[in-house]
């Protein structure tokens, strides 16, 4: 550039050059968004096939395969507590092709309980949006022989030492509410964590363990064949219209629900992140999927890329004190 421009001419011509810059900087990912999808989309659940998260994200394949025009393949990627799959996403490229299905458990509890965690929650992800919202119920076996809260914790009395508790992984909003369970009831149940939610339940229903935390989505079939029985939940569900909440049985400090979200690598261009979440929102506004969802116990959450963020940064501290006051860390 000419150095004996004027001082004006001279501050014209180097806003020029910046913007000229910024449009070429921006080009490649304009691009590449107008182009996307033009390949199949991996969705990553960090967590076994048959649980209330791999439910969520299947229950809309379909849809939004139809709505991208692209294959969405569901990659189960499960372990510790959902947090292998997860950091698998972190280190994917940032293209738009490798997401993750995240969740209260994998992108919010796990900075506590997790001191080596291997991603952080708030600046490794781009949020794309919500899938959908499911409360928790607390369902035991049979032979426990409890129908609520109070008979419960007073067949937990008569033996203290022989009933465990199970959980989807360590560290995990499964595991943190059976603490929270355990520290209310006052009995030391023993916490076994699983892989997932599938071997879960297989050792729930064979009596191995007593009594789960966990999400309707998976666990209503057996409640409803009668392999389990539903004793609690922490939030009014259809699925359970005749199953009172742990506040109505005098329990208040359990109302928490766990959210569903899709979160893209660091680095996915915002149109791809936009684009993604405007085929997500359309498929969860259809009134059909949204049934389908609520038969298996989940709330469709349609909603923007921020407000997925925004919880997830309120979701930190909250499940922190938590973790805190039951003194849950895995190492």
């Amino acid at each position: 550039m000419p150095k004996h421009l004027p001082p004006h001419a001279r501050q014209r011509a180097l806003a020029v050059v910046a913007t000229a810059a910024m449009a070429a900087s921006l080009a490649p990912a304009a691009a590449m968004a107008q182009d996307w999808p033009s390949r199949p989309i991996t969705i990553v659940v960090p967590f076994p096939a048959g649980g209330g998260t791999d439910v969520a994200i299947r229950s809309i394949q379909p849809q939004l395969q139809k709505e991208l025009g692209q294959p969405v393949v569901i990659d189960n990627r499960a372990g510790a507590g959902g947090t292998i799959g997860s950091a698998y996403v972190v280190k994917a490229a940032p293209d738009g092709y490798t997401a993750v299905l995240a969740t209260a458990s994998t992108h919010a509890v796990s900075v506590s309980v997790y001191p080596k965690l291997p991603y952080d929650p708030t600046h490794d992800f781009v949020y794309a949006g919500f899938v959908g919202t499911s409360p928790y119920v607390m369902a035991v076996h049979p032979s426990v022989q409890a129908t609520d809260v109070k008979s419960l914790v007073a067949t937990l009395k008569q033996k203290p030492q022989a009933y465990s508790f199970a959980s989807v992984g360590a560290g995990t909003v499964s595991h943190l509410l059976g603490e929270q369970f355990k520290a209310v009831a006052g009995v030391p149940l023993v916490h076994v964590p699983y892989r997932g939610a599938a071997p879960a339940y297989t050792d729930l229903m064979g009596g191995q363990v007593q009594l789960m935390l966990d999400n309707p989505a998976g666990l209503v079939p057996y409640i409803r064949s009668g392999k389990l029985v539903a004793v609690a939940t922490t939030a009014p569900n259809a699925l359970l219209a005749g199953v009172p909440t742990f506040a109505q049985q005098g329990i208040p400090n359990f109302t928490q629900s766990l959210w569903y979200g899709v979160a893209f690598p660091k680095g996915t261009p915002a149109p791809v992140v936009q684009r993604f979440n405007q085929a997500l929102n359309k498929v969860l506004s259809d009134r059909a999927v949204s049934a389908d969802l609520a038969t298996r116990g989940i709330n469709a959450r349609p909603g923007t890329p921020a407000e997925l963020q925004a919880a997830v940064a309120a979701d930190i501290p909250y499940w922190g004190q938590i973790a805190k006051a039951v003194g849950a860390k895995i190492d």
